[in-house]
């Protein structure tokens, strides 16, 4: 609507000439003629209906009294058209346009303006995107800002950005700042721009009697959760206490049940008054507290048939509304402790094709999609949803979701093999856990970074989050649908350390649990057969069923490393060759990584020298290359690409990149066509120069 960077009352060049001036306003006769346009001349009264139609007025109507009365309109029209001012559709020229209102006092735009919107509303007619422009133009009307909060109040759920942008425009138009405050909140969140929604929330809360004191409450739960922070949203919901939590009861008990308060929670939900309408999401809400509250009881089975419930009829609302955690997020967690990931899946595949929970949810859905292609051994899929995830905001990711996508990596990391790449995901993945503290829905990546600690020998710097994890379970009772997978963590974890008093209470706990938990029978069972494979006493039998146990429950690549693993110590060849067959069933990928220890056990049994060792199965030959890197210079000599090279031992491109600049070293050759010669040599006789 206006222009910027002149000021009003002078052409863009600065020249007192401009055949558009306006008259100086100081003048009596000036005065006259710009409020009586039958008395001006043609360029006068052109040059008022000009304007006029530059703020926003239209032909044939609403014009300015002065000009729909003037007898002379159908000449000022055509002489402004033969000027080549006006064009056919009622549009000024564009640099005509920017003249009249960069050389128009201020004032007088501003009481065209107010006329233009008596004459709207005189009509019955909605200000629409007329209001925006009012706004943007510097405008302060309190009728422009309540037509810019109802439109933003109408789209806040279906385009929330939109409606930031509105309600900041009716701020501009002079709507009172704080009035609407709790609604910018929320459409500021929605986007992810949790700054600016915790700027509005704290002036807000700040109040004596803030408005919308209730929604207030539920923004700032849920920015102190997308910050990682899940514990402080559960402060806020008791500072709002039993008596104003109405309808967020259900969200405080997500908030306090994740952060270890289920007393807290029980509480609130008992002096809740009686429920509203039954509305879908009422319902997805009610659902949503019942499931989670069943983790912890004693019959945690129905648990994630309830939440998947709560998770379809929040679909089915279509409401983002803000909230510590979505429905969809806290079913596929309980999937995924519960030994379902291929139910995570599926979860948050029909919650991100509903938009469920908004933009702001989408990273964190993709985010735990990811983790549910990396349990079920499908990294290629997981690092597709990663992609989409850094893709899905315009923000940053929040903390929450940073610190969760660097267990990611250190988890397709460590599964990979790859220990450059693991130290350099270890080493984002220490700062990541910096910003964020410690709660009940993060307790996978917890489990994967203790993991990586142990066999990185970093255990003291995520010793005292562990800690944190144990009492957080410890307050909540210890429930086994949730510490289940955190013991099996631990074992694993005590395994790498070569620590059996680190093991024994964890092993121990999964017995316990195995009473009520079918997961924790097979981690039991996954438990004992490491321990016996580790002290060179198992039964061959013994090891297939707890690979297979664990492949059922999720875990391939736990079965598939299990079973290759008692490969390597077996005494007999049978057993060796059923656990190899065992390994590349259940995990198919291994298939060329358990080829090379296949070669090395067969190997020393046919020279009498009985299995080798798991450690010496990868570990470097005589001729200084690692049994990987073999498979990767055989691939290169036989002329394949790195890509070439990656799908046929199932790495990256990039990883087979790595092992050719490594062999590199170790070889000493200076360039390619020597590296070549130099592995033709250390491959044997297989591969003859040519």
């Amino acid at each position: 609507m206006t222009g910027h960077g002149h000021k009003p009352g002078q052409s863009p060049s600065g020249a007192d000439d401009h055949p558009l001036k306006e008259a100086d306003p100081g003048d009596p006769a000036d005065s006259r003629r710009a409020t009586a346009p039958e008395s001006m001349g043609d360029s006068a009264a052109v040059r008022e209906l000009l304007l006029a139609l530059s703020v926003g007025f239209t032909i044939p109507a609403p014009l300015p009294a002065a000009l729909a009365e003037h007898d002379g309109l159908d000449s000022m029209i055509a002489s402004a058209k033969d000027a080549g001012l006006l064009l056919p559709d009622g549009t000024v020229v564009g640099t005509a346009q920017y003249a009249l209102l960069n050389g128009t006092p201020v004032r007088r735009i501003h009481a065209l303006q107010r006329e233009l919107v008596d004459k709207v509303l005189e009509e019955g007619r909605s200000l629409g995107d007329l209001a925006r422009d009012l706004a943007r133009s510097g405008l302060q009307d309190s009728r422009v800002a309540d037509e810019l909060e109802r439109s933003a109040d109408k789209i806040l759920e279906a385009d929330p950005r939109m409606a930031a942008d509105l309600y900041a425009e009716a701020v501009m138009a002079g709507g009172e700042d704080l009035a609407n405050a709790a609604r910018r909140a929320q459409a500021a969140a929605a986007t992810g721009d949790l700054d600016a929604a915790g700027r509005l929330v704290d002036r807000l809360l700040a109040l004596p009697e803030p408005p919308e004191l209730r929604l207030g409450v539920d923004v700032a739960a849920a920015v102190w959760a997308q910050r990682g922070m899940l514990s402080r949203g559960a402060d806020t919901y008791k500072w709002l206490g039993p008596d104003r939590i109405e309808g967020s009861a259900p969200l405080a008990a997500v908030a306090m049940i994740g952060s270890g308060n289920a007393a807290a929670a029980e509480e609130l939900l008992a002096a809740q008054t009686p429920a509203g309408s039954p509305t879908l999401l009422a319902v997805a809400l009610s659902l949503t507290q019942e499931g989670l509250r069943r983790t912890l009881g004693d019959a945690p089975q129905l648990a994630l048939p309830e939440l998947i419930r709560a998770s379809d009829m929040m679909n089915a609302a279509g409401a983002p509304i803000p909230m510590p955690e979505t429905p969809a997020a806290l079913a596929a967690l309980c999937a995924l402790h519960h030994g379902e990931p291929a139910v995570a899946e599926s979860v948050l595949k029909a919650a991100l094709a509903s938009g469920q929970g908004g933009d702001a949810s989408r990273p964190r859905l993709f985010l735990l999609q990811a983790w549910s292609g990396m349990q079920q051994d499908n990294p290629d899929e997981a690092r597709l949803a990663i992609n989409e995830a850094v893709k899905a905001n315009h923000w940053s990711l929040a903390p929450r979701d940073a610190f969760l996508l660097a267990a990611l990596d250190v988890g397709l990391a460590r599964r990979g093999g790859e220990v450059h790449e693991l130290v350099l995901a270890w080493d984002r993945a220490r700062e990541a856990m910096m910003h964020v503290a410690v709660d009940l829905y993060s307790l996978l990546p917890w489990g994967e970074l203790m993991i990586t600690a142990a066999r990185l020998r970093e255990t003291r710097h995520v010793s005292h989050y562990i800690d944190g994890v144990w009492d957080l379970l410890g307050r909540l009772g210890n429930p086994p649908f949730w510490s289940v997978s955190l013991h099996w963590a631990a074992v694993q974890a005590a395994l790498l350390s070569e620590s059996p008093a680190e093991l024994a209470p964890h092993a121990a706990a999964l017995v316990r649990a195995s009473e009520r938990s079918h997961l924790a029978s097979v981690l039991a069972a996954g438990g004992k057969a490491w321990v016996s494979v580790l002290a060179g006493r198992f039964e061959a039998s013994d090891v297939e069923t707890a690979a297979r146990g664990l492949a059922a429950v999720g875990m391939p690549w736990e079965g598939a490393r299990l079973a290759g693993h008692a490969a390597a110590h077996a005494d007999e060849r049978r057993d060796m060759v059923r656990l190899l067959a065992c390994a590349r069933d259940i995990h198919p990928q291994a298939a060329a990584p358990m080829a090379g220890i296949s070669e090395r056990v067969e190997d020393s049994l046919a020279a009498g020298q009985g299995p080798v060792l798991a450690e010496n199965a990868g570990g470097p030959e005589p001729s200084g290359l690692s049994a990987r890197e073999r498979e990767v210079g055989r691939l290169l000599l036989e002329g394949k690409t790195y890509r070439e090279i990656g799908e046929a031992i199932y790495i990256s491109p990039r990883t087979a990149e790595h092992h050719v600049a490594r062999m590199r070293r170790r070889l000493g050759a200076e360039n390619r066509s020597e590296l070549l010669v130099r592995l033709r040599l250390a491959l044997g006789d297989g591969y003859p120069p040519p």
